[in-house]
């Protein structure tokens, strides 16, 4: 009786002891860091096609008209509206374009 608890176990494959850490770390980069570079790519991508005309919110919630882009600066002039006050933001500040949609 004591000798089958004296028993030796067959050791088992040390990679299965990390699998289940490997598993929740693939599904932890599939679904927080992958959303979060695609939303980042789209942010730089909107950044690089504004133009003048455009309607954008800022990330302090101000929403203008852009009149120019400065490239050397890397600044954008927006026109605000009631009293047409032209503002000059950086270019990262703006973090949406508004839409005719989203007017509506």
């Amino acid at each position: 009786m004591l000798a089958a608890f004296l028993q030796v176990q067959p050791s088992s494959n040390p990679i299965m002891g990390f699998l289940p850490l490997i598993l929740i770390a693939v599904v932890f980069y599939l679904l927080v860091f992958m959303p979060m570079q695609r939303q980042r790519k789209q942010q730089q991508q909107m950044l690089k096609s504004l133009e003048a005309g455009n309607v954008v919110v800022t990330t302090g919630g101000i929403v203008g008209t852009i009149v120019a882009i400065n490239t050397s600066d890397d600044t954008l002039v927006l026109r605000v509206k009631p009293d047409n006050i032209k503002l000059q933001v950086a270019r990262s500040a703006v973090s949406s374009r508004v839409t005719e949609e989203k007017k509506a």
